[in-house]
């Protein structure tokens, strides 16, 4: 699982994707959760764009509501079967979420969460592999586009670390934004794997995480015990 990252200023994320014409406007921040907008890269007419999405996918079927459904997760083993973002997935509306690191929590043996921040080594930005769909709200007349990270098999790093969950985001490598987001259906499952750990770093961070609240450069940085 995922449910907090961190993003990057504009300018960085724009280095990493520099073909995309930019739709989106955002600053950084250390404390993006679910339901918050956050920078995808998609592609539109053929061209790659960067636009600002609802993160929490609401398909098309549930009409604007996420009472009916919303996935801000999607387990890549379920992409084909589960109703509430299969569609998107056969309708290849594919998409990457650019994000510098993310956090999880250990279950410690006194039965406490500690947060732990991850990040890849030696790149500052990378790309989640996502997918999105658009959901109208015919009474409010509102258009909502939005989008779910995807998420594999958590690699041994994560798995110690993050033992609250086994999974972790599908996390893509530079070389694979494009046939992510111009490959068949086939091509693209192929690119859903399990990052390698020794490329991954992760450090306990201060509990300040756990309140929206805060929201500054210090919630990532390292907190020792003992």
């Amino acid at each position: 699982m995922c449910e907090r990252v961190v993003i990057a200023n504009q300018a960085a994320v724009e280095r990493e994707f520099p073909q995309l014409r930019a739709w989106w406007r955002f600053e950084p921040s250390y404390n993006v959760s679910t339901r918050n907008n956050v920078p995808v890269v998609r592609l539109h007419d053929g061209e790659v764009e960067g636009v600002m999405m609802r993160w929490g996918l609401i398909p098309e079927w549930a009409e604007g509501d996420p009472l009916k459904a919303c996935t801000t997760n999607a387990p890549t083993d379920e992409l084909d079967r589960n109703k509430a973002f299969s569609g998107a997935w056969w309708r290849s509306q594919r998409c990457i979420v650019p994000i510098s690191g993310f956090y999880g929590w250990q279950l410690t043996p006194h039965q406490y969460l500690q947060p732990y921040f991850a990040r890849l080594v030696n790149r500052s930005v990378f790309g989640v592999a996502a997918i999105w769909d658009r959901s109208v709200n015919k009474d409010e007349d509102d258009v909502i586009d939005s989008c779910a990270l995807l998420t594999v098999e958590a690699n041994q790093l994560l798995a110690d670390v993050h033992n609250t969950s086994r999974r972790m985001p599908a996390i893509l490598h530079k070389s694979e934004y494009e046939p992510w987001l111009r490959g068949s259906t086939a091509r693209a499952r192929s690119l859903l794997r399990t990052y390698p750990q020794e490329r991954m770093v992760t450090h306990a961070v201060s509990p300040r995480i756990n309140s929206l609240r805060f929201n500054d450069e210090r919630l990532i940085h390292p907190v020792r015990y003992g």
